[in-house]
């Protein structure tokens, strides 16, 4: 078998290239929170984005499925039937976690779906995933511009995985639902900071290499 080359080899715990991985910036915690991370075959391909792999290494008590039809998982069904699950996902019948109140019970866990990947292959997820049809929807308020410099977002309040995880886990905090330490939460960007911050860097040494060449041809 053919032996890939060092700058080629990738880490199979962020799934990115040995060359760029991120696990040095990611520092992972409990919450009690349970989230389950729903990866579309595309996502998992992209060796760019791996916020829902930096999600799910942040966060100790989550989950990371690969798929598109979810109808028939016994892992996802157990955590359905036996937790109060949600899925982040906006609709006019949402409970905004913003605003309103979740209805928790105390014998459940809180369990939160999380779609990662493009709005059209969520929808496709969504659509096909029998399962998450009754779950009931969570939406938020979203303040913030998402950061992601390297990926063009379909609207202004579009947020990546990561950065919608985060302000989910802020206010599950303002509601006494989690109790996270504020380290953990300002930290929690960091790989994917630190990701953003490596490919604009290789964007920028790629213009000074053309235009190098260019004087010199």
């Amino acid at each position: 078998m053919r032996t890939l080359q060092c700058n080629r080899e990738k880490c199979y715990k962020c799934y990115r290239p040995k060359s760029s991985c991120m696990c040095l910036h990611v520092e992972s915690f409990n919450t009690n929170t349970k989230f389950v991370i729903l990866m579309h075959p595309k996502e998992f391909k992209k060796v760019k984005n791996g916020t829902g792999h930096f999600t799910h290494l942040s966060l100790k008590n989550s989950e990371l499925f690969v798929g598109i039809d979810f109808t028939n998982h016994k892992q996802i069904n157990e955590i359905i039937s036996t937790c109060r699950a949600y899925i982040l996902y906006p609709s006019k019948d949402a409970v905004n976690l913003s605003n309103d109140t979740l209805k928790l019970e105390d014998d459940k866990e809180l369990a939160i779906f999380l779609i990662d990947s493009t709005w059209s292959c969520a929808s496709k997820i969504f659509t096909e995933s029998k399962n998450l049809q009754n779950l009931q929807h969570m939406s938020f308020d979203s303040t913030k511009l998402s950061q992601f410099k390297i990926k063009e977002q379909p609207r202004d309040y579009c947020l990546s995985t990561m950065e919608s995880t985060l302000t989910v886990l802020e206010l599950l905090n303002k509601k006494n639902i989690e109790n996270i330490k504020k380290y953990n939460l300002d930290n929690f960007l960091n790989p994917f900071n630190e990701m953003i911050k490596y490919q604009l860097n290789c964007v920028q040494n790629q213009k000074i290499n053309s235009v190098r060449f260019k004087q010199y041809n």
